[in-house]
């Protein structure tokens, strides 16, 4: 059985990130994945309603972890506090990699939702921070490995290791 991965809409050249655009990954291993019916495309924010364009959001007060046990918001650079879309998104994310068994996550980092090695730190000014969106801790939290773009080369060994265990 092959390995399911699930990865972000954007990085497969989706526009749908929060100011409309893409965030291509451009790499012959994705399009092999996915010709191998591999991926499971999926964009968290659009899934659980969100709207193209929309403000950008950032996390205020602590990571995805900390936003999942209520104790960090989510909120858009207009004030707005959007922490239920935000997990929303992330139980909708779980519930796709569940349901199509994905064991893998490749996800956008950077995001509120998709962070897996940084977010940005709820000021606005473009400042990172080493936690992970919403939708990145909830995977982890239940077992689905989540890799970064920047992650690729690891991601690309895990699956076939994988493989190997699962053939």
């Amino acid at each position: 059985m092959k390995t399911k991965i699930l990865v972000s809409a954007c990085l497969m050249g989706f526009k749908v990130r929060y100011n409309g655009q893409d965030k291509p990954l451009i790499a012959e291993v994705l399009e092999r994945w996915q010709q191998e019916q591999r991926l499971v495309v999926h964009c968290p924010e659009l899934a659980a309603g969100l709207a193209t364009p929309r403000l950008p959001a950032e996390l205020v007060g602590g990571g995805g972890q900390e936003a999942l046990n209520g104790m960090a918001t989510i909120l858009e650079s207009d004030g707005t506090d959007v922490s239920q879309h935000y997990l929303l998104a992330a139980w909708l994310a779980l519930k796709t990699a569940q349901d199509s068994g994905c064991q893998l996550a490749l996800m956008t980092d950077g995001s509120p939702t998709c962070g897996s090695q940084k977010i940005y730190d709820g000021s606005f000014q473009g400042v990172t921070q080493p936690r992970m969106g919403v939708a990145a801790a909830l995977l982890r939290q239940h077992g689905i490995e989540v890799y970064a773009e920047t992650e690729l080369v690891t991601l690309i060994a895990r699956v076939d290791e994988l493989d190997k265990a699962n053939s």
